[in-house]
C-alpha cells in the first residue's frame, strides 16, 4: 500500500540507532514479516504462519548492523519509529545495504528517500566509496526506489537464496 498524501518529508527524520532496542526489533520483524509473507503469496499462495515467521526471523539476525561491522538507521515519521536500514561492511572500500523497510501506511510520503540519503552519508563515514545490495524482483517498490536514488543493476556478488537482481551505487571518493 502506497500513501498518496501530500509529501511531507520535513517530518521525516532518519538516526543512527541500536539495532538490538526493542524499537529496532519490531521494525525488524515487521520488516521480516513483510518481505517474507510477501513470497508466501507469491510462491505458496498463502501466508506464512507464526512458527514459520518466527523462525525465519530468527534464522536471519541483524547484530552484524552494529559497530564496528555494520549501522543500523531507524526513520521516524512525526517522532515515531516506521522505517530503518542497515549497513554491513562488505570489503574494504564496500557496504551492502539490507533491512531497508518503510512501514506501509507511510510509503509514498518520502521516507525512503529520506532513508537512502542518510544511508549514503553513513556509507560515507564508514569510509565506503561504494554501496551494494540484493533484492527479489517481486519487491517492485523497493528495487524502483533504488533506481531513483542513483542505484544501477549490476552483476551478482553473492548467490543467497532469495538474492535475484542485485544493484550497486558509487559514492564517490571516501572521507576516510
Amino acid at each position: 500500500m502506497t500513501n498518496t498524501a501530500p509529501h511531507r518529508t520535513d517530518l521525516w527524520a532518519v538516526t543512527p540507532a541500536d539495532v538490538t532496542t526493542p524499537e529496532a526489533g519490531e521494525l525488524l520483524r515487521d520488516y521480516y514479516y513483510d518481505v517474507a509473507n510477501r513470497y508466501y503469496r507469491l510462491h505458496l499462495g498463502r501466508e506464512g504462519t507464526p512458527e514459520e515467521l518466527e523462525s525465519g526471523l530468527a534464522d536471519s539476525p541483524s547484530d552484524d548492523l552494529a559497530a564496528p561491522s555494520g549501522l543500523f538507521l531507524i526513520g521516524r515519521y512525526d517522532g515515531v519509529a516506521h522505517a530503518c536500514a542497515g549497513l554491513r561492511r562488505y570489503d574494504d572500500t564496500t557496504v551492502e545495504l539490507t533491512r531497508v523497510f518503510v512501514r506501509p501506511a507511510l510509503r509514498g510520503t518520502g521516507g525512503g528517500g529520506r532513508l537512502l540519503a542518510a544511508v549514503d552519508a553513513a556509507a560515507r563515514a564508514m569510509g565506503a566509496d561504494r554501496i551494494v545490495l540484493d533484492t527479489r524482483l517481486d519487491l517492485v517498490e523497493a528495487r524502483a526506489l533504488y533506481l531513483r536514488n542513483g542505484y544501477q543493476e549490476i552483476p551478482a556478488y553473492n548467490s543467497g537464496p532469495y538474492a535475484q537482481v542485485w544493484y550497486g551505487k558509487d559514492l564517490g571518493t571516501p572521507t576516510r
